[in-house]
């Protein structure tokens, strides 16, 4: 767009920032109360600076820059991993009515009810962050916005460059099914996941709950402990997810072990609390399968039933270990794995995509 409305956009971030009290701050700082952001039920109307017919590699490349300035400023990376993956992750193959209602990277996560889904508490935040990259680059659909957000969250942390394609097609409502989405840990009934979501994920043990879950997506079990591995950047939070803590050391703020550092080795700055599963929980690399399989890790890094798995489990087990043995094959599976999370059920236009 021209400058002026660059500014615009600009002002607009900044008065996201000021208005919850955020500058730069992590992912959690994002963070609110589902439906406390007022995240709209239809799109923002397209900015009169440029046209919304169509995806340019320009307006990619400025959407891109954007983001990066949005990460710069806030540390919200681990945040906007997890709002792409919830959008993904309803996709279920199996379906027959095809696009939209199939589920997948379509944006669909931005509209109620399924932004108050309980398994997307806090991602209104993420959803409100990114809005100013929409209103300057209207042509660039919310499900790219969210997919490019999460993929240069990763490079960013040090993590691997992913070979992304973008022409996502939006959808105009919401994927309304709860309960496609993995669970962490066992429910009160002490099964893993459950019968609400287009198939039973149902199960007794993590193993096979993440089973019905990845493999209804299409993935295999390299892949599902290939995502996994992504648990080495971020958060969980008891408020939300109701796993782990208020806060510990490693995120109060305070003590020396709560220091976090880039992937540059710059000390990063952030809004405390939470659980995280590694000790510097903003880079990206394989210490999450090291930690795992550590049985002397300090005990207040999270390691729940859903991680245990990938050890515990014979089929999951030679993945997770050449991943803590070799953080090059690592990134080379979580490349391929979050290419592939990132295109289910995903509508392009053009049918071939585009690259920025």
């Amino acid at each position: 767009p021209p400058l002026q409305n660059r500014t615009v956009a600009t002002m607009k971030i900044a008065l996201v920032v000021f208005t919850f009290g955020f500058q730069v701050f992590s992912a959690s700082a994002f963070a609110q109360p589902r439906g406390a952001l007022g995240v709209p039920k239809t799109p923002l109307a397209a900015a009169d600076s440029e046209s919304a017919e169509c995806t340019t590699v320009e307006s990619l490349q400025g959407a891109a820059s954007m983001i990066d300035g949005i990460l710069e400023q806030t540390n919200a990376g681990p945040l906007f991993v997890r709002l792409a993956w919830h959008d993904a992750g309803t996709f279920d193959k199996d379906l027959t009515s095809g696009w939209p209602k199939h589920g997948g990277a379509n944006g669909s996560i931005r509209f109620e009810p399924e932004l108050n889904h309980g398994a997307n508490a806090g991602l209104s935040g993420a959803v409100k962050l990114l809005e100013p990259v929409k209103e300057a680059y209207p042509s660039v659909s919310y499900a790219d916005i969210f997919q490019m957000a999460s993929a240069l969250s990763i490079e960013r942390a040090g993590g691997p460059k992913i070979d992304m394609k973008y022409g996502r097609v939006d959808a105009e409502k919401a994927f309304e099914p709860e309960g496609n989405l993995p669970d962490a840990e066992a429910g009160d009934d002490g099964n893993f996941g459950g019968d609400s979501g287009t198939v039973s994920t149902k199960d007794t043990s993590p193993d096979g709950h993440l089973r019905k879950v990845f493999y209804r997506m299409g993935f295999d079990d390299e892949g599902i402990v290939a995502l996994s591995g992504a648990h080495t950047f971020g958060r969980a939070y008891k408020d939300r997810s109701g796993l782990g803590k208020e806060k510990t050391k490693f995120t109060d703020g305070k003590s020396e072990s709560s220091k976090q550092r880039l992937a540059d080795g710059s000390e990063a700055q952030y809004r405390p609390g939470g659980s995280s599963w590694t000790d510097q929980w903003l880079v990206f690399d394989n210490s999450y399968f090291k930690i795992l399989d550590d049985a002397g890790a300090d005990g207040e890094l999270l390691k729940l039933s859903s991680d245990k798995s990938v050890f515990a489990d014979e089929g999951f087990r030679p993945f997770a270990v050449k991943y803590r043995d070799d953080q090059d094959a690592f990134f080379e599976a979580y490349a391929r794995a979050h290419k592939m999370l990132s295109e289910l059920g995903a509508k392009f236009e053009p049918d071939e995509g585009l690259s920025s």
